[in-house]
């Protein structure tokens, strides 16, 4: 008996919005797409550009305890708070430091691990039903290291990803500079991994998912939604202008802004936060830039896109609505120009993203509490590009009354 046709109001037209919005269409249910903004004009628009299916080990860690606190109050630094949001963000932060220890660092590693190997599966399918493949470059990454010192501390980080089947290789001398020619002297060691993925750009990657979308006939409607009502028999998005949107489903996939939305249900007490990104987007022929460089000791990387290279990464949380700081931008413009000495740093186009974050790493994967027609779909922190298949394939098989391929207990929306 095959699986009913409904109708799916998506809100949120960022990544994972649209891969969302392709593979229900591409499984006979009937989408609109509701984001005042448009496709990939927000987070998706800007970001790194990495498929980082290797990249299984929480931001919580007994590690990152340990460098936080030097971080935290440094406006500049990797990792930053502005002091006047902290009173918003101490229960966030009380949820990120539970979520640190070893048992909790171990259980999410094992979800992630799950959802990278989905997502990977479900991204390079989608982008050969898509014709799209061209678009993702296999060039993998290097993460480079400043001292011996720094090398041997992310050696256990590692030794774990070697245990879940991730393929990498530690490099020195030559064959460092055979990876990425024209780094400085300064760097002693670097670690290859050869699965790690780019695409051209990510806001060109996620127009050609939408196009995707659109020939199994995926509407856009550009409207804001403020809220839903979930009193009668189909769930109801309420729009900016009090008009109401009703469908048998209505997945939220909004990103950061994804609470705002369910204010009034159990899942506005989610503890979703942003950790804001900054980067610059340089001009082609910048630098000769091989493959996406890792700075992991300053938390930045450097990413080869098709029209230029950009310079990008750290943490700051502020909320949504405060002003962007652009000295975060020109710290690492600085910092890529001491790291690449070639590096042309003019024509610059500065930016700055919210991705929507959780304490343990994890994104919200499940039905609203409420009611089941509801499905929450947000919180994938740095990897929106990279598990947004994986949320796609998972939303549709929900909708479609399919059992997921992973247990997703542990993107439960209660959990927390």
């Amino acid at each position: 008996m095959s699986a009913p046709s409904r109708d799916v109001i998506v809100i949120g037209a960022g990544i994972v919005g649209v891969n969302i919005a392709a593979m229900l269409s591409e499984n006979g249910h009937r989408v609109r797409v509701v984001d005042p903004e448009g496709v990939a004009e927000m987070t998706s628009r800007g970001n790194a550009a990495a498929l980082a299916f290797s990249d299984i080990m929480p931001l919580a860690s007994p590690k990152i305890m340990w460098k936080a606190p030097r971080w935290l109050f440094d406006p500049l630094g990797p990792l930053s708070i502005r002091p006047s949001y902290l009173p918003r963000l101490v229960p966030w932060l009380t949820r990120f430091a539970l979520s640190s220890t070893p048992d909790r660092v171990e259980a999410s590693i094992a979800a992630q691990s799950a959802m990278m190997d989905l997502a990977a599966r479900e991204t390079f399918a989608l982008a050969e039903r898509a014709d799209i493949a061209d678009l993702i470059r296999h060039d993998g990454s290097l993460e480079l290291y400043e001292s011996e010192g720094e090398f041997r501390a992310s050696l256990p980080g590692w030794d774990r990803r070697e245990a879940s089947g991730i393929e990498f290789r530690h490099v020195r001398g030559g064959d460092l500079a055979d990876l990425q020619p024209g780094l400085a002297g300064r760097f002693v060691a670097g670690t290859f991994v050869p699965g790690w993925k780019t695409v051209s750009d990510p806001r060109d990657y996620a127009l050609a998912v939408w196009k995707h979308a659109e020939k199994f006939g995926a509407k856009l409607e550009r409207r804001k939604v403020t809220r839903l009502e979930l009193s009668g028999a189909k769930p109801v998005a309420v729009l900016e202008d009090r008009t109401e949107l009703s469908a048998e489903r209505i997945v939220i996939a909004a990103g950061a802004w994804s609470t705002r939305i369910l204010k009034g249900t159990s899942a506005a007490r989610i503890p979703l936060d942003t950790e804001r990104g900054y980067n610059t987007t340089l001009p082609r022929g910048a630098f000769d830039l091989k493959r996406q460089l890792i700075f992991s000791g300053h938390a930045f990387v450097v990413t080869p896109l098709e029209n230029g290279v950009r310079v990008g990464g750290a943490v700051e949380f502020a909320g949504l609505d405060a002003a962007p700081n652009y000295a975060r931008s020109k710290i690492m413009l600085d910092k890529a120009r001491d790291f690449l000495p070639g590096l042309d740093p003019s024509g610059g186009v500065e930016w700055m993203g919210f991705r929507p974050s959780l304490p343990d790493s994890l994104p919200v994967l499940s039905p609203l509490r409420e009611r089941g027609d509801i499905l929450l779909a947000f919180g994938n922190g740095h990897l929106g590009l990279t598990q947004s298949a994986a949320m796609g394939r998972i939303v549709t098989d929900l909708v479609s009354e399919k059992t997921p391929s992973i247990d997703l207990a542990p993107f439960r929306a209660d959990r927390f």
